[in-house]
C-alpha cells in the first residue's frame, strides 16, 4: 500500500515499494533486451554468462580459473566448460603462470578484446539513444535515482576515474558480489 509523505521541500513523495519494484523490473527487462541485442551481433554465439567471463578477463587481465569461478559465482567445473568454449571460439587462451609454472592463467585473445569492445559499444549506443529521448529533468532524476539504487545494492555508481579500462567498458572492476 502506498504511503504519502512530504519531505522538507514540500514535494510529495510516494513510498510505494511494490510500484517501484514493478518499475525497476520493467527497466530491467529493457536493459536485458538492450544487452541481448548487443550480444546478438557477436557472430561466435557468445552467451551472456560467457560474455560476463570475457568482461572479467578484460578488466582483470590474466586470471586463475578458481579466481574466475569465484568472481562469476559459479563452480570451477562450470567455469572450465565456459573457458573451453571461449578457447574453441578463439576468444580466450590459456598460458602458464610465469610466477608458478604449475598454474594456468586465462587471458583474452585479441579477438576476445574486440568482441568485448564491440558488444559494450553497441550497448552504450543503445542506452544513449534511449537516454537522449528523455527530457533533461528526467535525465537528472534518473541519475540520482540510479545512484541511490546502486548504492542500496552495493554497486558503485560510477567507475573509479583513473581506471580507464573499466571506464571504457562502463563499469568498475568486477568482484564477488558484482554482476557484470
Amino acid at each position: 500500500m502506498a504511503q504519502r509523505d512530504t519531505d522538507t521541500d514540500d514535494v510529495e513523495v510516494t513510498d510505494d515499494v511494490e510500484g517501484v519494484t514493478r518499475a525497476v523490473l520493467a527497466a530491467s527487462r529493457l536493459l536485458m533486451a538492450v544487452s541481448a541485442r548487443s550480444l546478438a551481433a557477436v557472430e561466435d554465439g557468445v552467451t551472456l554468462p560467457q560474455f560476463r567471463m570475457l568482461v572479467v578477463l578484460s578488466t582483470r587481465g590474466a586470471t586463475k580459473l578458481v579466481t574466475l569461478a569465484e568472481l562469476l559465482q559459479v563452480a570451477p567445473s562450470t567455469a572450465m566448460r565456459m573457458v573451453d568454449r571461449l578457447i574453441a571460439a578463439g576468444l580466450a587462451a590459456r598460458e602458464v603462470n610465469p610466477e608458478s609454472r604449475r598454474e594456468t592463467l586465462l587471458t583474452l585473445t585479441d579477438e576476445g578484446r574486440r568482441t568485448v569492445a564491440g558488444v559494450v559499444a553497441r550497448r552504450r549506443a543503445a542506452i544513449a539513444s534511449i537516454v537522449e529521448r528523455l527530457d533533461p529533468a528526467h535525465r537528472a532524476a534518473l541519475v540520482e535515482a540510479l545512484a541511490a539504487f546502486n548504492e542500496a545494492g552495493g554497486e558503485p555508481s560510477f567507475p573509479v576515474p583513473d581506471d580507464a579500462q573499466a571506464q571504457a567498458l562502463g563499469w568498475g572492476e568486477p568482484g564477488p558480489t558484482r554482476d557484470v
